[in-house]
């Protein structure tokens, strides 16, 4: 499924530029965030753990203060020269990232992290508002379905490879991904704006402007809702995998990184499944019980843990955790979590494409980055406030599953919406 799309040249090479993107973002902040924690801080847990908590949040930053202008200029500009314009940049930015691994220069790494939020936040727009102008309208689902998929793919094994490499070699072989990415987005077939959208300087304006506008609209508003919701509890999950498998579950870093794998696997295989499923028709018949789904996987993986014996006193591999039988449980619960999630997100993204105003497409995915980074930011303090108030990390995953519920009403409201205009 797919593999016809993957080869035509109005889909593979946006899919090949974005998902290197993706890859060299996580590429590079790994690489950056391994090289201070064992190398340049060693010696201080302290200091570098506030340095992986900065590094979070200097990458966040830019898709809260640059994504509605991004929006605007991706809504005026054709879109494959904006490509070709953020991937020649980005050649830039990790030149100057290669320098500060070899240096080891940690004020540079960090100008770089948010040299490279700022390239993902004008490059967002581009990937999803430039989907409808080059697929037909059966097509839009696979495409997007398809994107996702390979975004979750592009993180984890930029993240692994980030925490294998040498920083030495890292170093270059980011410039060489960056490279390719550029390559491949000068083949992105020309996609000229349907109008042309006044770009208003003013960072905080413009951002309040186009988050209410899309508010506002019944359906984006909801879908919105709902696409944060997916990216705050997929946040709260990915940042908490170290903390459960080491207390938790008494695993090293190589079980932790067997979930993230799990995780990520698991949202591309949902969001394939719900594309064959949906047979195209964009529609968000699935999301209720998707999250449904969700908040059941979850709770079941709340009572797997509790249940997990632990009497070793070493931390434990891969293989000493699966030859474990009620390791299964949790492994099931977390795959079934992650392809209910992949299922529940990709329907969402493709409403967003296709209700919106296509003069104003690139907008609607700039406010809605821009209310997903507020979510993700907000998730990662809540989750920060339950730990200082004595919830263990099991109880908050459930906490944050049986919230999931209510995410339910507003995708029940989307899909009588789309039932009542003969969408669903």
């Amino acid at each position: 499924m797919g593999i016809p799309l993957l080869a035509a040249r109005r889909f593979g090479p946006l899919f090949a530029t974005q998902f290197l993107g993706a890859f060299n973002d996580n590429f590079y902040k790994t690489a950056m965030l391994f090289l201070i924690t064992y190398t340049l801080l060693a010696g201080d847990t302290a200091a570098s753990a506030q340095i992986v908590t900065v590094a979070a949040g200097v990458f966040i930053l830019p898709f809260v203060l640059f994504s509605a202008l991004a929006g605007q200029i991706a809504d005026s500009v054709d879109k494959a020269r904006l490509v070709r314009i953020i991937k020649a940049a980005e050649i830039g930015i990790m030149l100057v990232g290669a320098a500060a691994l070899t240096w080891g220069s940690v004020p540079l790494m960090m100008l770089v992290l948010f040299s490279m939020g700022v390239h993902s936040t004008f490059f967002g727009p581009i990937k999803y508002a430039i989907l409808p102008q080059h697929l037909a309208p059966r097509e839009l689902l696979t495409g997007t379905g398809l994107v996702e998929a390979g975004t979750f793919i592009a993180i984890l094994t930029g993240q692994v490879a980030g925490g294998l490499l040498a920083p030495q070699v890292s170093a270059w072989a980011i410039v060489a991904v960056a490279v390719l990415g550029y390559v491949s987005g000068r083949q992105v077939p020309a996609a000229p704006p349907p109008g042309r959208a006044r770009i208003e300087w003013n960072i905080l304006a413009s951002s309040l402007r186009i988050t209410r506008e899309v508010t506002r609209d019944p359906q984006l508003g909801r879908a919105v809702l709902a696409v944060s919701w997916f990216w705050s509890v997929g946040a709260v999950f990915t940042s908490l995998f170290v903390p459960l498998v080491k207390g938790d579950l008494g695993g090293a870093e190589t079980v932790a990184t067997l979930f993230l794998t799990i995780f990520s696997v698991g949202v591309a295989a949902g969001s394939l499944v719900v594309a064959r499923l949906l047979k195209g028709a964009v529609s968000v018949r699935y999301a209720p019980a998707s999250a449904v789904l969700m908040t059941a996987f979850i709770a079941d993986l709340y009572f797997a843990i509790r249940a997990f014996d632990v009497p070793h006193v070493e931390l434990i591999g891969v293989g000493a955790f699966l030859s474990d039988p009620g390791s299964w449980r949790i492994v099931l619960d977390l795959f079934g979590l992650s392809v209910a999630a992949g299922a529940f997100i990709v329907p969402l993204y493709a409403l967003l494409q296709t209700a919106s105003d296509p003069s104003a497409r690139a907008r609607t995915i700039a406010a809605n980055n821009i209310i997903n980074s507020g979510f993700m930011v907000a998730a990662a303090l809540g989750s920060g406030v339950l730990l200082k108030a004595g919830l263990d990390v099991p109880q908050i995953l459930l906490a944050v599953g049986l919230a999931n519920l209510l995410i339910v009403i507003p995708c029940l409201r989307i899909h009588r919406i789309q039932r009542a205009h003969g969408t669903a």
